[in-house]
């Protein structure tokens, strides 16, 4: 008997499909669940409620978290173009679950977020899941580590038709702003993976004039100028990719005699300025920095969630949480199954589940980040063993 498990089903009937998806997760369960996710596509925001009541009837006593998305992930598939529901379901003897609501107040000339349990010496992960409309998740994420020293948080946006749609899920409780989530303690094996789906191009560069998020020069040459050096070098097929959507990364570490897959938080180039010779960045970035450019498209994205995975130190891997963009899945790759799939192969006979986000959440190099177009796994280990 397992301590993971995951199912999947498809319907127009939302309700009966969560009930059949949590029966799937429990089945192959060696104890009742102490933790149950379900995540659900649709086109109704009522059904989704509805789904969310029937799912937690079948979970039992388990703390039950959730919310709707663009797609789902279970039963070793992804689902993204019809209504479907997914769970996941864990058995975590001894560990602490400490389930959360998160809300947003004005205080003076300054919004506070409230609702995030205090931390504790054993606190192992946090679950994020999001409304990204009304909750400041961008600044909430970058500023945890110092509310949470040490606590990487993983999730995902939830999502809906339009906006006001989208519905979380915890305890029981349906909302429609804020954020939910479980942070899990005590003694459990869990490690995270993000894999951002990119690939370098060119040199890696010291940014050598910035202001904000707008880099002036790189190694001494205008950031514009230099850029253009760098993709007029470029075979044709990767100017191409360049010219669909370039991005940068930011080294973490300044310290690494190399960087490697995932040593680099990677963001968007946002504009330029043919006047100035300066690039406009998703990000903030100081002088001194290690930056380099990079390009994604599926082969990318294939490539590092793969390698990302070979060098992951956990083993067995008993049980996953997967957060993907729902840039990737058919957006990206053939099918919705690729990730998932990728998974299957790296993990074995894990159970898997998650669903498809309008952004992700997940630490680099040991800060917690906001993340697009990445893959953001929680992967659990054998009870009893460090992560």
């Amino acid at each position: 008997m397992a301590r993971f498990g995951d199912g999947l089903a498809v319907g127009r009937d939302l309700s009966e499909a969560a009930a059949a998806a949590v029966e799937q997760a429990l089945a192959p369960l060696s104890a009742a669940p102490d933790l149950v996710c379900v995540f659900m596509t649709g086109d109704d925001p009522v059904e989704f409620e509805k789904a969310a009541a029937a799912a937690t009837r079948a979970a039992g006593p388990a703390v039950l978290l959730g919310c709707s998305g663009a797609g789902v992930i279970g039963a070793g598939r992804g689902v993204e173009d019809s209504a479907a529901v997914s769970a996941w379901a864990a058995v975590l003897p001894g560990a602490r679950l400490d389930p959360f609501r998160l809300e947003t107040l004005k205080a003076d000339d300054r919004l506070v977020v409230v609702g995030m349990p205090e931390g504790q010496d054993d606190d192992v992960v946090g679950v994020l899941l999001t409304d990204p409309y009304s909750f400041p998740v961008d600044a909430f994420v970058e500023r945890s580590d110092d509310a949470l020293p040490g606590l990487p948080l993983v999730g995902g946006f939830a999502e809906g038709s339009e906006r006001g749609d989208a519905r979380l899920f915890v305890g029981g409780e349906v909302y429609t702003d804020g954020a939910v989530g479980v942070v899990i303690g005590g003694p459990v094996a869990a490690a995270t993976v993000v894999s951002q789906g990119a690939r370098p191009i060119g040199p890696d560069m010291v940014v050598t004039r910035a202001e904000d998020n707008v880099l002036y020069e790189l190694a001494g040459t205008p950031a514009l100028a230099k850029l253009e050096e760098i993709v007029l070098e470029l075979p044709e097929a990767e100017q191409e990719l360049a010219g669909q959507g370039l991005l940068i990364g930011v080294a973490m570490d300044e310290y690494a005699d190399e960087h490697e897959h995932g040593d680099f938080l990677v963001r968007g180039v946002v504009g330029a300025d043919t006047d100035s010779g300066a690039i406009a960045i998703g990000d903030v970035v100081d002088v001194g920095r290690t930056v380099r450019f990079q390009v994604r498209d599926a082969g990318a994205a294939e490539k590092d969630l793969s390698a990302l995975l070979e060098r992951f130190d956990m083993a067995p891997v008993e049980g996953a949480l997967l957060f993907a963009c729902n840039g990737r899945g058919q957006a990206m790759f053939p099918d919705s199954d690729h990730d998932v799939r990728v998974l299957d192969r790296a993990f074995g006979p894990a159970g898997v589940g998650g669903f498809f986000a309008a952004g992700e959440i997940g630490p680099v190099a040991g800060r917690n980040h906001v993340h697009g177009f990445t893959a953001s796994i929680l992967a659990f280990g054998r009870a009893g063993e460090p992560a």
